[in-house]
């Protein structure tokens, strides 16, 4: 098991979409534990291995403290949306690839997604609130979509612009 190293933005293997995985086997559940241990590592509530520069399509995510303790610590492989609520939620969004910085985004509260769980069996799971939210969040990382993506352009160039100046100053 490792702690992954979590690219930020404006890197540009952010914007790149993932590649569905043919099968859920040991090689990707030994990604799953590196998920989680970095996950754990940072105090995020989710992780897709396209931000730790894994372009498969692969989630990890852990609301035990936020009220989803029965769910536990949830991995999706090639999670897809089958169905998205009308009814809307705004959220104040923050992600591990942007660090320091959030904004308020808008998702549907309720989805139903399919995916493939650690013993390659297809799921289907009825989410909503902040899991619902966050679900959406990291599949939005598997299409290469940050959360800043859905501010508008002037925020989101402020941000990108704030985070190139950081990344700067530390190398």
């Amino acid at each position: 098991m490792a702690i992954l190293n979590i690219l930020t933005a404006p890197d540009p293997n952010l914007k790149k979409a993932a590649a569905p995985v043919e099968k859920v086997d040991s090689s990707i559940r030994k990604i799953r534990d590196d998920l989680f241990d970095t996950l754990y590592a940072k105090n995020g509530l989710g992780l897709a291995g396209v931000q730790v520069n894994i372009h498969k399509r692969l989630i990890a995510i852990d609301l035990s403290d936020y009220g989803f303790s029965s769910i536990g610590p949830l991995f999706l492989a090639n999670p897809e949306i089958l169905r998205a609520s009308s009814k809307m939620q705004t959220t104040d969004e923050a992600c591990l690839s942007v660090p320091g910085f959030s904004g308020k985004i808008n998702r549907p509260l309720e989805i139903e997604v399919s995916y493939l769980d650690e013993n390659n069996r297809k799921q289907i799971l009825k989410a909503n609130g902040l899991l619902a939210d966050c679900i959406q969040h990291e599949i939005d990382h598997l299409n290469g979509i940050l959360f800043i993506d859905h501010l508008s352009t002037l925020k989101r160039k402020i941000i990108l612009e704030k985070l190139r100046k950081w990344k700067n100053r530390k190398s």
